[in-house]
């Protein structure tokens, strides 16, 4: 029987710090979460350099998480920290889409293959918000490059056919997708035929202003 005390005693302190590490894990991911939110709504407004400030705080944040994990993997692998992930994957690719710049790779950002592509496709799904902000102010041209990213990304998606297990439910997220782009497409055709509706008007009157004048 003392050896049973002994085995459960040793049980106790590992479950102990299993979950003083799933504690911290918890708030971690909140934070992480967080400062990718802010990050977009900072890169939608237009403020990159707020946003680039709260990348990298997401990013060493990220970082800790990985590292405080490393002891229990399976704590890694749980949704929560895996979602959180996500978001920062999410928050990155808005940033590198909306500035032009380089994407950068799994690797780089330190997460695992499901997550990134998730985040990915998430990132290009949020990309509509720009598009229509752009429309808004009547930059069609941009607001067309900005289509050609979200739909250039669902292409490279769609031939990543592989079981649900191993993508994480990429599939679902690549369907959400797929329907954004749609929308995006048709709000930017009806928007371009209005510019042009316009732009005949504009220089129909021109005409009729230059034929009065003339007569007169």
């Amino acid at each position: 029987m003392q050896k049973i005390e002994i085995i459960l005693e040793a049980i106790r302190a590992e479950l102990e710090a299993r979950n003083a590490a799933r504690d911290v894990a918890l708030q971690r991911s909140r934070a992480l979460i967080r400062d990718c939110a802010n990050a977009i709504r900072a890169a939608h407004r237009g403020d990159l350099d707020e946003a680039w400030t709260q990348l990298t705080t997401a990013g060493e944040a990220a970082r800790q998480l990985k590292a405080d994990l490393e002891p229990y993997p399976d704590l890694y692998y749980t949704g929560y920290v895996q979602d959180a992930l996500k978001e920062y994957v999410e928050a990155q690719g808005v940033y590198a889409f909306m500035t032009d710049g380089d994407l950068p790779a799994p690797s780089e950002l330190g997460v695992e293959p499901a997550a990134y592509l998730n985040g990915l496709a998430e990132a290009a799904s949020e990309l509509r918000r720009h598009a229509l902000d752009l429309m808004r102010r009547n930059e069609l041209e941009r607001a067309g490059q900005i289509l050609g990213m979200m739909d250039e990304v669902y292409d490279r998606l769609m031939t990543l056919d592989f079981p649900e297990a191993i993508t994480g439910g990429l599939r679902r997220n690549t369907d959400m997708l797929r329907g954004v782009v749609e929308r995006t497409r048709g709000d930017l055709t009806t928007a371009i035929r209005q510019e042009m509706m316009r732009a005949a008007l504009q220089e129909f009157e021109n005409r009729l202003e230059l034929e009065i004048e003339s007569r007169g």
